[in-house]
Order: C-alpha cells, then sequence, then structure tokens
C-alpha cells in the first residue's frame, strides 16, 4: 500500500510537510514517496494529505495506476474539452 509521485511532478514542495510519515523525499528528477513508510494517511486522516494539496492533476497515483486528482478535478475542466481547446488553439 503506498502511492506513486510520476513525471509530471513540478517539485512543488507542497505535499512534503504534510506528510505524517515523512514518506516523500526529493530524487532527481522529481519527488518520490517511499513504499516502506507510506501508509496512504490511513489511521492519520481521511484522504491522503499528499493528494490533497498537490496542485498538479495526475502527479500522484496509487498502486493499481489510478491518478488521485484525475484530469478535470482540480481545474473543473472534462479532458475532452481540454483537448477540444488545446486543438482549436493549435490550428491558430
Amino acid at each position: 500500500m503506498a502511492f506513486t509521485i510520476v513525471a509530471s511532478c513540478v517539485n512543488c514542495w507542497a505535499c512534503v510537510p504534510l506528510c505524517p510519515n515523512q514518506a516523500i523525499q526529493a530524487e532527481q528528477p522529481h519527488f518520490v514517496i517511499r513504499a516502506g513508510r507510506c501508509t496512504e494517511c490511513v489511521g492519520d486522516y481521511a484522504a491522503a494529505q499528499c493528494a490533497s494539496i498537490c496542485p498538479i492533476e495526475g502527479a500522484i497515483i496509487d498502486e493499481l495506476g489510478k491518478a488521485l486528482n484525475p484530469p478535470g478535478s482540480l481545474t473543473g475542466v472534462p479532458p475532452e474539452r481540454w483537448a477540444l481547446a488545446q486543438a482549436e488553439i493549435a490550428a491558430r
């Protein structure tokens, strides 16, 4: 039971002080979560603290590869609409 921080992490440091188990550490090229220390905040908090503060959609995933903050969850813009807007901008 542990989360993973993926390459889209921007190293903002927001998650580091919130982790109750000090499981997040800086490594190149982005932060990593030490699996042996991560409890997914079970027993400490109702929700994972790293995901609750992370400003990047999809940067933290669970053991099944599911994003804790999936695309659209923070911005309110559905992924399909975002892709359409990006395509429109690129066509200009």
